[in-house]
């Protein structure tokens, strides 16, 4: 059994258990009241004891955890002030990850992977341009096309646009005008370079999960400050990994430690504006992926920007101050204040606003799962750096992480742009137009005559392989022709594997 994590110390230590870690949480407070020192604190802990954390640097002050930290008076203060006997200062392994592949390894998954839902989410789609999206994901199954990056996208959209009264008969109807949005919608993404994000290597899960020579878990930084200048494709991209975490893993049950702590940042921006559909599956989400042994923490400024479905799965919880100036505000501050369980000794409601930078109210939960009374306590120092690191230390860790070389180079296989551009002026095979004559035979798909799809072996893949084994990935299991909604898929009624 892991030990107890220490996170903060009022007249007595406040630990966060491993074995409730997977429960969930919220660190929540306004801007400058200590929010990322308690992230850092939180993600230094996991990590000495072996789980590996997935974090976003949206300002770019989360990167020093990779370096030890350093002696200041203010942070001297503080040890003392802790009595903290044993503290020294460290750096923690950590791999970085952007999606425009600037600032860490590349980010990407196939266009199949994330899936009509959330896709028409990214391109703010009305719901009749979202059902003639899913029409043309489901043509594209039915007739075995890789949907991977956006010109395939591009590319079957131009064709089903173009042959819409052919497909009409078995696909129902599909408007030039619906056909149209969804390209303009691309085009904006596009615009935003969010097409860097779409195409292979896609990302294997696995290497989220990583723990160095000593044991330590890898924390997995996604530097974040130019993705979140879109924050539909920021809240997105960290909606699909998280649904992506979900289908992919195995149930574990109740475990001593989670197998993988997921910090999401701003996490506002997850729930502003978030169809109804999409807000009642990542409730259910947060509700079950426990069993998989992930545990999700929202950091946001306000508890308020959370809905209450997910608030209140949410049992670990760190509070920094409130600003109380408007009726707003002062709403705010009894809402939070509301969510704990009370201590006698404390006003809450009152503290919250007067709370100083690195004290916060504390609730953690108990050994039989329960949340303990409220206390008030000052966050531990972190023994990693604060603050941003030099281009060439990021630079140097890039080189040498345990996934270094495997996405630099993105790799174009033959998906639905190059088999419709062969094609172009022929009716799709197996389309309503172009029916299969009987006693024909057909060809084996194109990925059985793909060599080593089968190998195990992950480090040791060339670019080709891996990408052989991404589009595997994406052929369904029963004739080879379904591709895998990876996302929300067996939420939304069972996975099509």
């Amino acid at each position: 059994m892991s030990d107890p994590l220490l996170i903060a110390r009022s007249s007595q230590p406040l630990y966060l258990l491993p074995q409730m870690a997977n429960r969930h949480g919220l660190v929540a407070g306004a801007t400058g009241t200590g929010k990322t020192v308690t992230l850092q604190v939180m993600t230094e802990a996991f990590s000495r004891i072996g789980v590996p954390v997935f974090a976003a640097d949206i300002k770019g002050d989360l990167a020093g955890i990779s370096q030890p930290g350093e002696q200041n008076p203010k942070l001297g203060d503080r040890i003392k002030q802790l009595k903290l006997s044993d503290f020294a200062f460290t750096a923690n392994p950590v791999t970085f990850w952007d999606v425009f592949g600037a600032e860490g390894h590349p980010v990407r998954a196939t266009i199949s992977e994330m899936g009509p839902l959330l896709l028409a989410r990214l391109l703010n789609l009305n719901d009749t341009q979202e059902g003639v999206l899913s029409l043309v994901f489901k043509i594209a199954d039915d007739n075995a096309l890789l949907l991977l990056d956006v010109k395939d996208l591009q590319a079957i959209l131009k064709y089903v646009g173009d042959n819409a009264r052919q497909f009409q008969t078995q696909y129902g109807n599909i408007s030039a005008a619906s056909v149209g949005a969804i390209q303009r919608g691309l085009l904006t993404v596009q615009q935003q370079g969010g097409e860097k994000f779409f195409g292979e290597p896609a990302l294997n899960l696995d290497d989220l999960m990583q723990t160095d020579s000593d044991g330590h878990g890898v924390i997995n930084i996604l530097a974040a400050h130019k993705l979140y200048q879109s924050p539909k494709v920021y809240a997105t991209f960290l909606l699909w990994l998280l649904t992506a975490l979900f289908e992919r893993l195995p149930e574990v049950g109740d475990r001593e430690k989670p197998k993988l702590v997921f910090f999401f940042d701003e996490a506002h921006l997850l729930f502003a504006d978030l169809p109804k559909l999409i807000e009642d599956k990542v409730v259910q989400l947060v509700r079950l992926i426990r069993s998989k042994g992930v545990g999700v923490y929202f950091v946001t400024q306000n508890p308020l920007d959370i809905p209450d479905t997910v608030l209140g799965q949410l049992g670990n919880r760190v509070q920094h101050a409130l600003r109380a100036f408007t009726p707003a505000d002062q709403k705010a501050v009894r809402a939070a204040a509301d969510t704990f369980r009370s201590n006698p000794r404390l006003n809450v409601a009152e503290l919250i606003t007067q709370l100083a930078v690195g004290e916060a109210l504390v609730s953690f939960l108990d050994e039989k799962g329960a949340p303990c009374v409220v206390d008030r306590g000052l966050i531990l120092p972190p023994r990693s750096r604060i603050g941003a690191i030099t281009p060439e230390q990021r630079q140097q860790l890039i080189k040498t992480s345990l996934v270094a070389g495997v996405y630099e180079n993105a790799v174009d296989r033959e998906s639905a742009f190059e088999i419709l551009n062969a094609r172009a002026g022929h009716p799709l095979p197996g389309s309503a137009t172009s029916p299969t004559a009987p006693g024909s035979q057909q060809s084996p798909p194109w990925y059985e005559n793909i060599p080593g799809i089968s190998g195990s072996g992950r480090r040791g893949d060339s670019l080709a392989e891996a990408a052989a084994k991404s589009a595997a990935r994406a052929i369904g299991s029963s004739v080879g022709r379904q591709l895998v909604r990876g996302v929300l898929g067996a939420l939304l009624g069972g996975s099509k594997r």
